[in-house]
């Protein structure tokens, strides 16, 4: 532990005799400072839709969770003697809070969508709904649905479980997939940072034995090049994050009548996952060129 808290330490105050042997500028500076930006840049869109998709699947079950609705299908003659019966049915339920039929207008407003705001809803067979919402202990769907066979034939009775569990399994499940798609970005930059190590440090081969013929340990060499190549991946993560960030803010904002795509930004806590993201770039950085490190010097003894 003590060892791991002081190569930390070693990351940050440095040194500048052991900075000269790793080249400031070249292939593997660009190839790491642009490795672990366009990484930390995918990864804030993927921290976005993951979050979004757990933001989608709360409301999606709040929304849901507590509300049912009546769909009264009869002639249209019968439709409003059937409509009085099932509110009088719904009123006498217990665990039914507040029960409303549609008005025209409503149910025109539900099928604007589809048929366009001019539909006549007045003169066509369309059934009567009325939404129902329940109290915090909800209702016995199935003794209601026995009660509206018996007094209502023409009402059925959705409560939305079909609907609820599998949108809320979708947006589980990309959110899900988000958190994948992280750790993955993270494994290709660790790869990406390996692959840039291990060519500074054989380039360097000659240098690196010089060193070693003055007396230097493979411990002091390892730490220059684990120390350079961390610092260059939390300033391209820190860059890629501020660019990710600044596009992910000029998507559309949240709306009740989009789609979930809208309302993709950070919002409260969840933007200290932002400062995590070049935190976590440079863990890996660290990480993966200490392993380079140790691997390739003792390959070039």
């Amino acid at each position: 532990m003590k060892r791991i808290l002081a190569d930390i330490i070693a990351v940050f105050v440095g040194d500048a005799q052991a900075d000269r042997m790793v080249p400031p500028t070249g292939f593997t500076a660009r190839l790491t400072l642009f490795a672990s930006g366009a990484m930390a840049f995918l990864a804030v869109f993927a921290l976005a839709l993951s979050l979004a998709s757990g933001r989608l699947a709360h409301r999606w079950g709040q929304e849901l969770a507590q509300s049912s609705t009546l769909r009264i299908s009869a002639p249209v003659e019968q439709i409003a003697a059937q409509t009085e019966a099932a509110m009088r049915v719904l009123q006498t339920t217990p665990g039914i809070a507040s029960a409303a039929p549609l008005s025209d207008e409503e149910q025109r407003a539900l099928l604007a969508p589809w048929f366009g705001p001019d539909l006549p809803v007045e003169s066509l067979p369309i059934p009567q709904l009325i939404t129902i919402e329940e109290t915090a202990e909800g209702y016995d769907a199935a003794g209601l649905r026995l009660r509206l066979q018996a007094e209502v034939p023409g009402a059925i009775l959705d409560d939305h479980t079909r609907w609820r569990k599998p949108l809320q399994q979708s947006a589980s499940r990309l959110r899900l997939l988000g958190f994948l798609s992280i750790v993955l970005i993270a494994a290709v930059t660790a790869t990406m940072i390996t692959l840039a190590a291990n060519a500074a440090l054989a380039a360097n081969a000659k240098v690196i034995a010089v060193l070693r013929v003055v007396g230097a340990q493979d411990s002091y060499i390892a730490k220059a090049f684990v120390r350079r190549f961390t610092l260059r991946a939390l300033t391209g993560a820190a860059a890629g994050t501020i660019l990710g960030l600044g596009a992910v803010l000029l998507l559309p904002s949240a709306q009740e009548q989009a789609g979930f795509l809208t309302g993709l930004g950070f919002q409260g806590f969840s933007a200290v996952w932002l400062i995590l993201l070049p935190i976590l770039a440079a863990t890996v950085a660290f990480l993966a060129t200490g392993a380079a490190a140790r691997r390739t010097l003792s390959e070039l003894r």
